[in-house]
């Protein structure tokens, strides 16, 4: 039986990751460094893209405004991070608190859908190259990830005005930033409908767009196997292994929170997991498209070239 004890809520207290001032203090130091690099490295993407003609493809396309994406989605944790950590009054706004797990579910649907046109894109250039100029146009491309953002947007809205309609008890939040499960936990009400809610609509986002890039992928995999040369295969796959890369980094840390069964509390293995895919997956986003891409690696160079001479 919850605490029917309820308050008007001003603010949320966020726990943080830690309590220790000194590891607070080397956690700033360290997601400060994380942040910067992230900020750089995928502005660095979108900027390589627009400078450089021979990455005007559709690829590429869907690659910065991914990076786009990433950019927009640390920079809804990562500073308020930073800030509460140099504080002992680790708050955060009843309006910051809404906007902020907005913006959050808002990116992380539209990531979803992103990694999953991404991996139709692979699928149409290996499985049907002869259509591919025609299937993945410029209007295509814009229309799919039009239809990713206001996928995100409307799961969004739902989780987000479910969860603040509810009477809350107090504004201890077990956690870094606002998410709904903590949130859940200072709830004067039972959230069992809420919390199935969330299971339903986060099951769908996940499972639909999960389900289009296995497709993808099964159908990939197939052409790949049908190639008669060694050097075929291999160059045919390693257009796809930074998009399998970033995918399993994000829908791994991503179930591991939301689509498991309830516990009592919000764990630091949670919080954990949460750092993955709002702060880590963002920050691997640049490493893992210019590593292993040759045409994104000679555009960075270029690019970094032309920084140095100026």
């Amino acid at each position: 039986m919850k605490n029917l004890n309820k308050t008007t809520v001003q603010e949320f207290i966020l726990a943080g990751l830690s309590e220790k001032t000194n590891l607070n203090l080397f956690l700033f130091v360290v997601f400060l460094l994380v942040y910067i690099v992230t900020i750089l490295g995928n502005v660095s993407i979108i900027i390589a893209y627009i400078h450089s003609p021979n990455l005007h493809t559709p690829m590429y396309f869907l690659l910065a405004n991914f990076s786009f994406l990433e950019i927009c989605y640390v920079s809804d944790t990562c500073p308020k991070l930073l800030s509460n950590s140099l504080t002992d009054h680790k708050s955060i706004s009843f309006y910051g608190c809404v906007s902020q797990m907005y913006c959050g579910w808002l990116f992380a649907g539209a990531e979803f859908y992103i990694l999953a046109t991404m991996a139709y894109d692979r699928y149409s250039a290996i499985c049907r190259p002869l259509l591919y100029n025609m299937i993945m146009n410029k209007v295509s491309c814009i229309k799919l990830i039009g239809v990713s953002w206001a996928i995100g947007a409307l799961n969004s809205a739902i989780h987000t005005s479910l969860t603040f309609t509810l009477p809350f008890c107090g504004n201890q939040v077990n956690h870094y930033y606002c998410d709904i499960p903590p949130l859940f936990k200072i709830a004067c009400v039972d959230t069992k409908a809420n919390e199935i809610t969330l299971f339903i609509l986060s099951g769908c986002v996940t499972l639909s767009s999960f389900t289009l890039t296995l497709v993808s992928y099964v159908k990939i995999i197939s052409t790949i196997l049908k190639i008669k040369t060694v050097t075929g295969r291999r160059k045919a796959f390693s257009t796809c292994t930074s998009h399998l890369m970033s995918v399993s980094v994000f829908y791994g840390s991503i179930i591991s929170v939301y689509l498991k069964p309830k516990s009592k509390n919000y764990t630091e293995q949670d919080k954990v997991a949460s750092v993955l895919y709002t702060v880590i997956a963002p920050l691997l986003n640049p490493f893992i498209y210019s590593i292993r891409n040759k045409e994104m690696k000679g555009a960075l160079q270029k690019l970094l070239y032309g920084v140095k001479k100026l």
